[in-house]
């Protein structure tokens, strides 16, 4: 199975293992959008807004041809800044465009609660708790 990691950047430093895992398992893993050029949107911003602006649509379309591309999605929501299980409005999205598209969705944790708690439920994940033998 085609599975293509999301995640907030801060997570990008919990990829490799999961990403191994994945691929031992024999599924074939794509990596976030800006995973190798982890500085790319800081350095849109220094080229000012408008830069930053084209930088997220890009991103944004980016995704949604991915999406279309794989079989699941397989969101990583850890805890950030004091808050549990955080999904960030990109990842968000990712999850959304899933769903449009009929892909299996697996959260590696428990939905974050919060204002999206009655949207990212209404998708339907696949709660794996940290157990990667659920994807599949």
């Amino acid at each position: 199975m085609r599975v293509f990691i999301i995640c907030s950047k801060a997570f990008y430093k919990d990829i490799e293992p999961i990403k191994e895992k994945l691929e031992n398992m024999g599924h074939k893993v794509e990596l976030p959008n800006s995973y190798y050029e982890k500085d790319a949107e800081k350095k849109s911003w220094e080229l000012g807004e408008q830069e930053h602006t084209n930088f997220k649509q890009k991103m944004f379309r980016m995704s949604r041809e991915r999406i279309k591309e794989v079989d699941a999605v397989l969101a990583l929501n850890f805890d950030k800044n004091e808050k549990k299980n955080y999904i960030g409005g990109s990842t968000f999205l990712e999850l959304y465009e899933a769903f449009m598209e009929n892909k299996k969705i697996y959260l590696y944790n428990e939905i974050p609660e919060g204002i999206l708690y009655d949207e990212i439920s209404g998708f339907s994940p696949i709660i794996i708790n940290g157990n990667l033998d659920l994807v599949k």
